[in-house]
Order: C-alpha cells, then sequence, then structure tokens
C-alpha cells in the first residue's frame, strides 16, 4: 500500500511513533514469553505480570550527590537498574558480533547485558577510570555465555577510535553492531562559562568520536549491520543549561539521517535512540546541578527519571533483523513528555 502523501507531516510522525511503540513493546515481551513457551508441561504461554509504569521505579527526591567525572553507576544512589536481574533473552541476536561505546554504566551497559543475553558477543569501550564499572560488566556478559572483549580508552583520541574498531572487529571475529553512546555533559548557567576546551571536549567525545568510529567499522560491516548512535530530547528541546551537550545530540540526529541514506545500498541500517532524564552516571558527574538531581525526572508526566534497562528492548530492536525496514528514524524515550 503507498504512502498517503496528503497527510500532514505530524500525523505520518505520529505512525511512524506508533508503529515504534508497538515494535518495542513486542521486543520487550518477546524474552518472556519464549521462556515462558520453553517450559516443559506448560499449556500455554504465562503472562508477564503486569507494571504500572509510573511506580515501577524509584521516584523523587533523590538525594543530593556528587563525583568526579566520569563517575561510577556503582557508586549513585539509589543504584541504577540496567536489567541485570530481570533481562531475559530469547536469542534475537544470536551469532552477532557488537561494539558497544560506554558500555560501562548507564545506557550502554544496559545494552551490553540485553545484547549478550540475546546472543551477542560484545565488545566494550570505556575510560580507565570506569574499569570497576566495566569488570561488572565483562562479567555478566561472560555469565551469558558469550564472548566479553574490554577496551579501555578515550574516545576524542582519533587513534584510539580507528583502533578500537579493528581490535573490536578481531577479537570478536568479524562486527555487525555498532552503538556509540558514550557521551560527555556538564552543565554551565551561561554561554560565557563554556570554556573553549570543555566545548571541544564535548564535541569530540559526542559527534566526532560517532563519525570516527562509523568511518572506520563501515568498511568491516556485512549487510544486514546495524549502527545505532544515542542522541537526545536535548537535540529538539535543548535544556538552557546544556547548550554545549544539546548542539551536539542536534548534531547526532543530523549525521544519523544523513548517513542512514548513504548506506541504504550498503545493506546498514543507522538509526538513534533519544532518551530524555535517566538514572545515569552521566548526571550525577557534572551533568546536571544538585537541584537538578535532587529532583531529577519530576518534571516529567510520568513523574520520575527512566532506568537504563528500560530502554534495552530498543537497542535489541534496532540491532535485529526484525527491524530491516527501520533506518534514519529516531527513537524517543521520555517519560510522556511527547518530546522526539
Amino acid at each position: 500500500m503507498a504512502d498517503d502523501i496528503s497527510s500532514p507531516p505530524s500525523s505520518r510522525r505520529n505512525v511512524l511513533q506508533g508503529m515504534a511503540a508497538g515494535l518495542v513493546t513486542a521486543a520487550a515481551a518477546a524474552p518472556a514469553a519464549a521462556d515462558a513457551a520453553d517450559s516443559p508441561g506448560d499449556a500455554a504461554p504465562t503472562a508477564a505480570p503486569l507494571v504500572n509504569p509510573e511506580t515501577r521505579y524509584p521516584r523523587p527526591p533523590f538525594p543530593r550527590q556528587s563525583q568526579p567525572w566520569p563517575g561510577l553507576a556503582g557508586k549513585m544512589d539509589p543504584r541504577p537498574d540496567h536489567g541485570e536481574k530481570s533481562y531475559r533473552g530469547s536469542g534475537r541476536l544470536a551469532g552477532r558480533k557488537a561494539l558497544i561505546t560506554g558500555g560501562d554504566s548507564g545506557i550502554g551497559r544496559a545494552a551490553a547485558i540485553a545484547y549478550a543475553r540475546e546472543g551477542a558477543d560484545v565488545a566494550i569501550a570505556y575510560l580507565p577510570q570506569e574499569e570497576p564499572d566495566a569488570k561488572e560488566v565483562i562479567a555478566l556478559i561472560r555469565e551469558a555465555g558469550r564472548k566479553a572483549v574490554a577496551i579501555p580508552g578515550d574516545l576524542r583520541d582519533e587513534q584510539y577510535c580507528k583502533d578500537l574498531v579493528a581490535k573490536a572487529h578481531a577479537e570478536l571475529g568479524g562486527l555487525d553492531i555498532l552503538v556509540s553512546n558514550a557521551g560527555r555533559q556538564v552543565h554551565q548557567a551561561s554561554i560565557v562559562d563554556i570554556t573553549t576546551e570543555q566545548f571541544d571536549e564535548t564535541f569530540r567525545t559526542n559527534i566526532y568520536a560517532l563519525f570516527f568510529l562509523a568511518r572506520a567499522a563501515i568498511p568491516l560491516m556485512p549487510p544486514g549491520s546495524a549502527i545505532i548512535a544515542t542522541a537526545s530530547v536535548n537535540a529538539f528541546s535543548p535544556s538552557e543549561i546544556l547548550l554545549d551537550y544539546s548542539a551536539t545530540k542536534g548534531a547526532i540526529v543530523a549525521l544519523v539521517k544523513s548517513l542512514a541514506k548513504q548506506m541504504v545500498h550498503k545493506g546498514i541500517r543507522v538509526n538513534a535512540v533519544a532518551p530524555g532524564p535517566f538514572w545515569t552516571a552521566l548526571q550525577v558527574s557534572g551533568g546536571q546541578t544538585q537541584d537538578h538531581i535532587h529532583q531529577f525526572g519530576a518534571e516529567t508526566p510520568m513523574g520520575r527519571a527512566g532506568q537504563p534497562a528500560e530502554l534495552a528492548p530498543v537497542y535489541v530492536l534496532l540491532a535485529s533483523a526484525e527491524a530491516s525496514y527501520i533506518t534514519g528514524q529516531v527513537y524517543a524515550a521520555s517519560g510522556g513528555t511527547g518530546v522526539g
């Protein structure tokens, strides 16, 4: 059936977002259903219990807290949920080879856990200071029976990005998923407070690294591969205290949409995820003011921050063959704000 080109752009966008929500819901439900169906003697799959999303996770106020950049998830209060105990896989990424930046904590950690439990071998990139968190993730990947590769370094360094891709490809025996997730976020009340050094570090971490990694990975990726970037709702509704961060996230959206068009005929899909307020180490290591930490996520209609585990199904969907017709899209998860 042909597209209705007479529909206004906002209507078509709502339809696409509705389709995306259905696919992600199916992605989250599939693991539990598959596990239930495998249970001997069950006449029918047992439905997972319904959970009220508004009250599923901790709500603010949170304790005021600060860590030196880049921060550790293991020292946060409350500790984020990355799906360590809850995510159940069903082989949707069996045999795949994934590289995830920022895979030690936050959204990258949730994606790494989910990918491993869906059958993928996983390499994670992280800063050396994040080694305590990274060791936990490596152990979780191996507990899932998959190969885990740890490659510490600084994504601001172009040579490291090149070496990272080459090492992941060599040690995993291939590369068909690239998740460019690691980010730099430092709040400043005014543009006059943003140093040239901060501006440069934010751009090199958030957008230069995506460019370096994609440029190095694409020649190694076979048809059917997927590239997924982590953007932000700040790309569409920028925070007044995150000027440089918001600018990089807008750049990520544009790069993803352009690159997706380039890669169509190579069989490589390119998409982005645009999270709203998610409870990660990025926030407590300079990303937010103490007042924002105390009430983090309270401004959303859901009244709470998202947890990294709640984004894992989106990253699984976008990496999987089930998303074969999805490219050049940005998937928002923002607790009911409608932004994205």
